[in-house]
Protein backbone atom coordinates (compact mmCIF):
# COMPACT_ATOMS: atom_id res chain seq x y z
CA UNK A 1 0.00 0.00 0.00
CA UNK A 2 1.71 3.31 -1.25
CA UNK A 3 -0.52 6.71 -0.03
CA UNK A 4 0.30 9.04 -2.75
CA UNK A 5 0.59 12.76 -1.12
CA UNK A 6 -2.57 15.60 -1.88
CA UNK A 7 -0.17 17.92 -3.69
CA UNK A 8 -0.07 14.91 -6.37
CA UNK A 9 -3.94 15.06 -5.95
CA UNK A 10 -4.45 18.33 -7.18
CA UNK A 11 -1.93 17.96 -10.30
CA UNK A 12 -4.16 15.28 -11.40
CA UNK A 13 -6.87 17.63 -12.11
CA UNK A 14 -4.98 19.97 -14.30
CA UNK A 15 -7.03 20.12 -17.76
CA UNK A 16 -4.32 19.42 -20.37
CA UNK A 17 -4.38 21.84 -23.74
CA UNK A 18 -4.57 20.94 -27.09
CA UNK A 19 -6.98 18.45 -29.00
CA UNK A 20 -6.12 16.17 -32.10
CA UNK A 21 -7.62 12.62 -33.58
CA UNK A 22 -4.62 10.31 -34.94
CA UNK A 23 -4.85 7.83 -37.91
CA UNK A 24 -4.32 5.18 -36.05
CA UNK A 25 -7.50 5.37 -33.76
CA UNK A 26 -9.29 5.80 -37.09
CA UNK A 27 -7.96 2.36 -37.51
CA UNK A 28 -8.87 1.10 -34.11
CA UNK A 29 -12.13 -1.19 -33.87
CA UNK A 30 -15.00 0.39 -32.81
CA UNK A 31 -17.67 -0.45 -30.65
CA UNK A 32 -20.28 1.51 -32.57
CA UNK A 33 -19.58 1.43 -36.23
CA UNK A 34 -22.48 3.85 -36.95
CA UNK A 35 -20.32 6.37 -35.73
CA UNK A 36 -17.66 6.41 -37.45
CA UNK A 37 -18.05 8.42 -40.98
CA UNK A 38 -16.73 7.69 -44.70
CA UNK A 39 -14.03 9.89 -43.90
CA UNK A 40 -13.93 9.30 -39.89
CA UNK A 41 -15.04 10.35 -36.99
CA UNK A 42 -18.82 12.04 -37.27
CA UNK A 43 -18.95 15.20 -35.84
CA UNK A 44 -20.96 13.95 -32.49
CA UNK A 45 -17.85 11.79 -32.30
CA UNK A 46 -15.27 14.83 -32.26
CA UNK A 47 -17.35 16.83 -29.79
CA UNK A 48 -17.44 13.97 -27.55
CA UNK A 49 -13.58 13.29 -27.71
CA UNK A 50 -13.09 16.82 -27.03
CA UNK A 51 -16.11 17.06 -24.26
CA UNK A 52 -13.91 14.12 -22.78
CA UNK A 53 -10.59 16.17 -23.21
CA UNK A 54 -11.57 19.31 -21.85
CA UNK A 55 -13.46 18.58 -19.25
CA UNK A 56 -11.33 16.34 -16.99
CA UNK A 57 -12.72 13.35 -17.35
CA UNK A 58 -9.03 12.00 -18.31
CA UNK A 59 -7.25 13.61 -15.29
CA UNK A 60 -8.82 10.37 -13.63
CA UNK A 61 -10.07 8.08 -15.83
CA UNK A 62 -7.23 7.31 -18.25
CA UNK A 63 -3.68 6.25 -16.53
CA UNK A 64 -0.97 8.55 -16.72
CA UNK A 65 -2.49 11.05 -18.42
CA UNK A 66 -1.73 14.24 -16.07
CA UNK A 67 2.07 13.15 -15.73
CA UNK A 68 2.34 13.48 -19.47
CA UNK A 69 1.03 16.84 -19.35
CA UNK A 70 -2.12 15.44 -21.41
CA UNK A 71 0.13 13.61 -24.44
CA UNK A 72 -1.00 10.44 -23.81
CA UNK A 73 -2.42 8.30 -26.90
CA UNK A 74 -6.25 8.42 -27.80
CA UNK A 75 -5.89 4.54 -27.47
CA UNK A 76 -4.87 4.41 -23.63
CA UNK A 77 -7.85 7.25 -22.97
CA UNK A 78 -10.62 6.02 -20.06
CA UNK A 79 -9.35 2.57 -19.80
CA UNK A 80 -9.39 3.47 -15.57
CA UNK A 81 -7.18 3.09 -12.88
CA UNK A 82 -6.14 0.98 -10.00
CA UNK A 83 -4.74 4.08 -8.05
CA UNK A 84 -7.67 5.06 -5.73
CA UNK A 85 -8.75 8.26 -4.23
CA UNK A 86 -9.55 7.48 -0.26
CA UNK A 87 -11.28 9.92 1.93
CA UNK A 88 -14.13 8.95 4.50
CA UNK A 89 -16.75 7.82 1.89
CA UNK A 90 -13.97 5.02 1.45
CA UNK A 91 -11.44 3.99 -1.62
CA UNK A 92 -13.02 4.80 -5.02
CA UNK A 93 -11.34 3.76 -8.10
CA UNK A 94 -11.52 5.74 -11.45
CA UNK A 95 -13.79 3.25 -13.45
CA UNK A 96 -12.69 1.99 -17.01
CA UNK A 97 -15.44 3.58 -18.80
CA UNK A 98 -14.43 1.87 -22.29
CA UNK A 99 -15.74 -1.99 -20.65
CA UNK A 100 -18.74 0.14 -18.59
CA UNK A 101 -20.07 2.04 -20.98
CA UNK A 102 -20.14 -1.23 -23.30
CA UNK A 103 -22.84 -2.39 -20.88
CA UNK A 104 -25.26 0.75 -21.25
CA UNK A 105 -27.24 2.29 -23.62
CA UNK A 106 -27.72 6.03 -24.83
CA UNK A 107 -30.78 6.24 -22.73
CA UNK A 108 -29.24 4.48 -19.37
CA UNK A 109 -26.20 6.59 -19.56
CA UNK A 110 -28.22 10.18 -19.83
CA UNK A 111 -29.94 8.78 -16.64
CA UNK A 112 -26.72 7.42 -14.51
CA UNK A 113 -24.93 10.15 -15.68
CA UNK A 114 -26.77 13.35 -13.38
CA UNK A 115 -27.06 10.59 -10.40
CA UNK A 116 -24.67 11.25 -7.81
CA UNK A 117 -21.53 8.99 -7.60
CA UNK A 118 -18.82 8.90 -4.62
CA UNK A 119 -16.02 11.56 -4.78
CA UNK A 120 -13.63 12.69 -6.49
CA UNK A 121 -16.02 11.90 -8.99
CA UNK A 122 -17.41 15.68 -10.29
CA UNK A 123 -20.91 13.80 -11.27
CA UNK A 124 -22.19 17.54 -10.95
CA UNK A 125 -20.60 18.60 -14.39
CA UNK A 126 -22.45 15.67 -16.17
CA UNK A 127 -25.35 16.64 -14.33
CA UNK A 128 -25.03 19.67 -15.53
CA UNK A 129 -24.07 18.84 -19.63
CA UNK A 130 -26.71 19.01 -22.01
CA UNK A 131 -28.41 15.96 -23.37
CA UNK A 132 -26.63 16.72 -26.31
CA UNK A 133 -22.97 16.67 -24.57
CA UNK A 134 -23.66 13.62 -22.71
CA UNK A 135 -24.79 11.84 -26.12
CA UNK A 136 -21.56 13.47 -27.92
CA UNK A 137 -19.37 11.63 -24.54
CA UNK A 138 -21.25 8.59 -24.96
CA UNK A 139 -20.54 8.27 -28.87
CA UNK A 140 -16.99 8.81 -27.95
CA UNK A 141 -16.35 6.35 -25.33
CA UNK A 142 -18.11 4.13 -27.99
CA UNK A 143 -15.94 5.16 -30.37
CA UNK A 144 -12.80 4.35 -28.46
CA UNK A 145 -13.68 0.78 -28.80
CA UNK A 146 -13.13 -1.81 -25.60
CA UNK A 147 -9.86 -1.78 -24.03
CA UNK A 148 -8.05 -2.52 -20.79
CA UNK A 149 -9.46 -4.12 -17.42
CA UNK A 150 -11.90 -3.48 -14.83
CA UNK A 151 -10.35 -1.01 -12.06
CA UNK A 152 -10.05 -2.77 -8.87
CA UNK A 153 -13.24 -2.72 -7.02
CA UNK A 154 -14.57 0.21 -4.19
CA UNK A 155 -12.51 -0.41 -0.66
CA UNK A 156 -15.69 0.67 2.36
CA UNK A 157 -14.13 2.91 4.97
CA UNK A 158 -12.56 1.82 7.53
CA UNK A 159 -10.80 -1.08 4.99
CA UNK A 160 -7.08 -0.35 3.43
CA UNK A 161 -6.73 -0.93 -0.12
CA UNK A 162 -4.48 -3.07 -1.70
CA UNK A 163 -2.52 -1.24 -4.09
CA UNK A 164 -1.55 2.57 -4.36
CA UNK A 165 -4.04 5.25 -3.65
CA UNK A 166 -4.37 9.43 -2.90
CA UNK A 167 -5.02 10.67 0.55
CA UNK A 168 -7.62 12.43 -0.79
CA UNK A 169 -8.67 14.65 2.59
CA UNK A 170 -6.47 16.59 4.10
CA UNK A 171 -5.43 15.52 7.60
CA UNK A 172 -4.54 18.48 9.46
CA UNK A 173 -4.77 22.18 9.04
CA UNK A 174 -0.98 22.65 7.85
CA UNK A 175 -1.95 20.22 4.40
CA UNK A 176 -5.16 22.89 3.81
CA UNK A 177 -4.06 25.05 1.17
CA UNK A 178 -6.13 28.72 0.64
CA UNK A 179 -6.11 31.22 -1.55
CA UNK A 180 -4.77 34.24 -0.46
Amino acid sequence: MKCIKPLFAIGLFGLAAGFGLTSANAQNTHADHAAIGVHGPSPQVIRGLYLVKISGCNDCHTPGYAESGGNTPQAAWLTGSAVGFQGPWGTTYPTNLRLSMLRLSEAQWLQSARQPMRPPMPWFALRDMSDDDLRAVYAAVRFLGTAGEAAPTFVPPGQTPKGQFIDFVPHSASAVYSAK
